[in-house]
């Protein structure tokens, strides 16, 4: 089947939970033009669908090689590359000064999803651009922007974060890589890295790497790590590429699915780099790309939920097998009840986690360009919220719907051959990205809702609030049904965020234990006020029936789940942590 971009859906949660029409009136973005927000994304989705979606297929039975001069990406990928290089997509939201579009990065996320639609493994390298570019921007000096940014905004050259090692995974204090200080200013960094995505490749002439690595007599754990830049060629004064640094690929990961992203083994043999920021300063500065590649990953499972629904779509509509009650003879599958309400599920969660993530983005842009300081306040501490529950709410929906897409193929689904088999392996590594979803639901719990009392998430239920006092007003029995189930599902979550602040404060154990599901709840829960909201916002429009048809699906399947998921956040308060440890430890 052939990918292809949503952008009726993607308008709509833009309009909505993106709130592209309030970044707009913040005057941050002189170049963005409403009236061409369609044609930008019409655009961006025929260069998706018609140049990145021919090379997912290819890129998953071919995948990246490693020969004795580095990785070499899938056939087309270099030239589907330059391709989006010339169009100009790479830099869409960043600033002027180095080259980019200064457009919001809300769309860019949009754009974003739909190449990550057409081929995820393709449009992780650009991703991981993203992140080095946000890096230099916020930690970097003004030598090294000038130095970089111009090429990384253009896409002249990529970027790749270089974090974890062999001992060092989620526990980045235990990093080992030496950067150890040169007469000249630099450093040689010495060290191995694994699991680095687009480490090496030859799409671009140049890869910047952004390392985290230890100064020697630096503080032990993660208080002793700085950032260093590392391209794979020195750059000249005058801008031109030099030598080859002391590092190069020395293995590739054999992964069951995202073949055609190269996952290297990275060796540095006292390659040269550059502090970025400040010394022993190397967590912040992670945590700027890291956040980055967090909402990026959510809309990668936002991308994965989209193409999975299609294929599950397009397959449901072909296969005949079975009668129904509606039509004699053999029936194409999408007549059967249970696959309508598989597709149903698909769909709804699709374009819940769709405004999730928006929402996300445009809270970054608030944060950083609205007109006065309280909504800049407020939309830092959403973004915050936000950022866990879109990264991991979003990739365990996108786990769940490509699930359900082999489910509707059958037995089909299970060979190899078929794109659902393909979306379901490569949806498996985003839970596990850039922080486990275990890790996002200890950060949402830890850093963010308990850090305020549960003030932001208390905001963003008195939002919920005001959808369910709208929904009553509309004349139509569905909405008030959606807006009942909604109303409870919000009380629902207020009691389980009380619970987690008090009992985080008594016993940190005891609410950990209940984090995962709360962040799950969370995201259950913004989804159906999300859907609702867009339900309200397009009754007149030609998107009306659908939206109210997912809302009220999913005020009926997923909202109405909410109390019972309150008991299961509190059972370790009722069982008992030893209980639990004792379960998992043995049998």
């Amino acid at each position: 089947m052939t990918y292809v971009p949503p952008v009726d859906q993607i308008d709509v949660a833009l309009t909505q939970a993106g709130r592209i029409d309030q970044l707009a009136r913040t005057g941050a973005y002189p170049n963005l033009d409403l009236e061409l927000i369609r044609p930008i994304l019409e655009g961006a989705g025929q260069f998706a669908q018609e140049v990145v979606a021919p090379l997912n297929a290819v890129g998953h039975r071919t995948g990246a090689t490693l020969g004795e001069d580095g990785v070499r990406a899938p056939p087309g990928f270099r030239e589907a590359y330059n391709s989006l290089r010339d169009v100009g997509l790479i830099g869409l939201s960043f600033p002027e000064e180095y080259g980019g579009q200064g457009l919001p990065k809300v769309l860019a996320l949009a754009v974003m999803e739909m190449l990550h639609g057409a081929s995820m493994a393709f449009s992780l390298c650009p991703l991981l651009t993203f992140g080095a570019i946000e890096a230099l921007l916020e930690h970097g000096t003004d030598s090294q922007r000038r130095t970089y940014l111009p090429k990384l905004v253009s896409g002249e050259w990529t970027g790749a974060m270089s974090i974890t090692e062999p001992q060092a995974g989620s526990d980045v204090g235990s990093i080992a890589t030496k950067a150890i200080p040169q007469p000249d200013g630099s450093y040689a960094i010495v060290g191995q890295k694994i699991f680095i995505s687009w480490g090496d490749h030859d799409l671009t002439e140049n890869i910047i790497h952004l390392v985290l690595a230890r100064i020697p007599g630096s503080p032990a754990g993660s208080k002793g790590l700085s950032l260093f830049v590392a391209p794979k060629r020195l750059v000249n004064a005058d801008g031109s590429l030099g030598r080859r640094n002391a590092f190069e690929c020395i293995g590739l990961e054999n992964k069951i699915g995202i073949h055609a992203s190269p996952t290297c083994v990275m060796e540095y043999d006292e390659a040269t780099a550059w502090l970025v920021g400040q010394p022993n300063n190397g967590l912040a500065a992670m945590f700027t790309m890291m956040n980055s590649a967090r909402l990026g990953v959510g809309i990668e499972g936002v991308a994965i939920c989209e193409a999975a629904l299609q294929a599950a779509m397009t397959y449901s509509g072909e296969r005949k097998q079975g009668q129904s009650s509606s039509a004699s003879g053999a029936n194409p599958i999408v007549r059967h009840p249970d696959v309508q309400r598989t597709l149903a599920t698909m769909a709804a969660f699709t374009q819940a986690a769709r405004a999730i993530c928006y929402e996300c983005g445009a809270a970054a842009g608030l944060a950083q360009h609205a007109a006065d300081a309280e909504t800049r306040r407020s939309a830092k501490a959403r973004e915050d919220l936000l950022t866990p529950i879109a990264k991991a709410w979003s990739t365990d929906r996108a786990v769940d719907v490509a699930s359900l897409a082999v489910q509707v193929h059958g037995g089909l689904g299970f060979m190899n051959d078929t794109s659902a088999a393909q979306y379901y392996l490569d949806a498996r590594i985003l839970p596990i990205y850039e922080g486990t979803n275990g890790i996002q639901a200890i950060d949402l719990l830890g850093r963010k809702v308990s850090a305020d009392a549960g003030a932001a998430m208390l905001a963003v239920i008195a939002e919920g609030r005001e959808v369910v006092s709208a929904a009553r007003m509309v004349p139509d029995q569905r909405f008030a049904v959606m807006a009942k189930h909604l109303d409870l599902a919000l009380s629902a979550l207020h009691e389980a965020t009380s619970w987690m602040v008090s009992t985080y404060a008594s016993s940190r154990t005891t609410a950990l234990y209940g984090a995962t599901n709360y962040l799950r709840l969370a995201g259950d829960v913004i989804g159906g006020h999300h859907l609702l909201n867009e339900a309200l916002s397009t009754r007149d429009t030609n998107r009306g029936n659908w939206s109210a048809a997912a809302a009220y699906f999913y005020a009926m399947n997923t909202l109405t789940n909410a109390a019972g998921q309150v008991r299961s956040i509190m059972a370790a308060s009722g069982t008992g942590g030893d209980e639990i440890a004792l379960l998992a430890a043995t049998r």
